[in-house]
């Protein structure tokens, strides 16, 4: 079971599944290949936090033997798999990036991970956040910021930043996200990977607070469709420990059937109408709206009315703060860093009119979203109004020379998409004009998981032909210098021996 493994590393994780189960390749040799990966790149961009390298290796020696036995493999076995930092690891340091829970180190996994490992996923390490997932800046006082594996000076997303970078650096084949106003989404586009928000309760989420909320979930990252897609069928499907679960058939997410393009009736949106996006980024919307239109039946332009979409954003958003942050903020406000205070605030002087006030906004929001999948397969949007800007900037001040009035405003073009509760997909589609991995937001109709990643699968083959829309890749070679500027911000290095504890936040930004 050996072979050249230069280069096994970019493989997708389909085609590596495909390899182990056919005794082309071990999981020892590509969890060596995925470790030796990080060790060359992590330093320069900081996306990879603890490891769990040794019993690592214990299990994929366990998961070579169970090929060489000829019993049955699961969907993804023998895949190195990265966990984001807010989600809980049996035996692995999961700090939430905040240093109230430096030391925990949980004794069982949450929902998601419990299913990859049953999978067959082999847990490698954890993927850095911002502090207890809030923003789309990832960077936190226990581990440092991560940088952009296109230029390390300039952000990667977030808040599944770490896992979006991992991803595009080729370190790991499997790592997780989770998205709240946009968490799988940004990073997936500022750093040219997929992320994909899938339909609340189609991967139960097991640590959400508020358990009949839609506004928060777990979801897939990859660096292809395919690669995202499998992670969602190891995930998929009902669970009692999520009461928004609903029971379907995971296997039918493993291969998205092949869709022709020309077939396909394209709406698209600048700004949904009530976002600020800068005037770069429209530019390059209207260039690839124009070269989409010669790939699809239709491609035409469509209005809506979001309401008082920022403020019913605003609301329960903060609601789910309140859930998750009252006890530790009881207990030390300075504990919380500037984002989560804010937001604990802002939501505990709320009163329950401003809260049935917003969900029945969202429910009028959601009702006229639904309308255009009349009309269109998909609605086209971009991910983020903003070209990636320098880590050390907590977040886009302004946008389209308009100040924004909160740390999250910026990510409007995604959190009004959270809002209707619609899967959406990050889509890369070349880069912007400074150069930077550009995305496209493929949202899909109610409940449409399924449309949604075929038609993004069909877009992104026939980017494929083109210099101009297919994925970017960075260029590692200039990713072999350590960056110690990415763990300025470290208050303290965290603590590798200590039991459990620590707080538990909102799932994403």
């Amino acid at each position: 079971m050996t072979q050249d493994n230069s280069g096994v590393t970019s493989l997708s994780a389909v085609e590596l599944r495909r390899l182990i189960g056919a005794k082309a390749i071990s999981p020892v040799e590509l969890l060596d290949a995925c470790i030796a990966r990080i060790e060359a790149v992590n330093p320069a961009v900081n996306a990879v936090t603890a490891t769990c390298f040794d019993a690592a290796r214990d299990a994929a020696k366990a998961a070579e033997q169970t090929v060489m036995d000829g019993k049955p493999l699961g969907l993804l076995h023998g895949l190195p798999l990265g966990v984001k930092d807010l989600e809980d690891t049996a035996g692995l340091l999961t700090t939430y990036g905040s240093p109230a829970s430096r030391g925990h180190v949980p004794s069982s996994d949450v929902l998601v991970v419990e299913r990859l490992r049953a999978a067959g996923a082999i847990l490698a390490a954890k993927t850095n956040v911002p502090e207890l997932g809030a923003g789309a800046n990832t960077r936190n006082p226990v581990w440092g910021a991560t940088g952009n594996p296109f230029n390390p000076a300039l952000n990667a997303g977030g808040s599944s930043g770490g896992s979006a970078a991992a991803l595009a650096c080729d370190m790991l084949p499997i790592c997780t996200g989770s998205d709240t106003g946009g968490s799988l989404r940004i990073p997936a586009s500022k750093c040219g990977v997929v992320g994909f928000r899938p339909s609340p309760g189609l991967v139960p989420n097991s640590r959400r607070v508020l358990g009949w909320t839609p506004i928060s979930v777990v979801g897939p990252m990859g660096r292809d469709v395919a690669e995202t897609a499998l992670q969602l069928a190891a995930t998929a499907g009902e669970s009692a420990l999520d009461p928004l679960s609903y029971a379907v058939d995971p296997l039918a997410f493993s291969l998205p059937a092949d869709l022709d393009p020309s077939t396909l009736r394209i709406g698209f949106t600048e700004d949904f109408g009530c976002c600020d996006v800068d005037s770069d980024i429209r530019a390059v919307f209207r260039a690839r709206m124009a070269e989409l239109a010669r790939i699809v039946h239709t491609c035409e332009p469509v209005d809506f009315d979001f309401g008082d979409a920022h403020r019913c954003f605003d609301v329960i958003r903060a609601e789910s703060f309140v859930a998750g942050l009252h006890a530790l903020y009881e207990r030390d406000p300075s504990a919380l860093g500037p984002n989560t205070r804010a937001n604990y605030e802002m939501g505990a002087k709320m009163s329950l009119a401003d809260g049935a006030w917003a969900h029945a906004e969202q429910t009028r929001i959601f009702q006229r979203f639904q309308r255009a999948f009349s009309t269109f397969d998909v609605i086209v949007s971009p991910v983020t109004p903003v070209s990636p800007f320098p880590w050390t900037d907590l977040y886009a001040t302004t946008v389209e020379g308009r100040p924004q009035e909160n740390y999250y405003r910026w990510l409007a073009l995604t959190y009004v998409v959270t809002l209707t509760t619609n899967p959406a997909l990050a889509l890369p589609c070349g880069v912007d004009a400074a150069g930077m991995p550009f995305g496209l937001q493929i949202v899909g109709p109610f409940r449409g998981d399924l449309q949604t990643l075929r038609v993004s699968q069909a877009l992104e083959r026939a980017f494929a032909a083109s210099p101009t829309l297919r994925r970017p890749r960075p260029d590692l070679a200039r990713l072999t210098e350590p960056n110690p500027a990415l763990k300025s911000i470290v208050t303290a290095p965290p603590d590798l021996n200590a039991s459990e504890g620590g707080a538990s936040g909102p799932s994403a930004v």
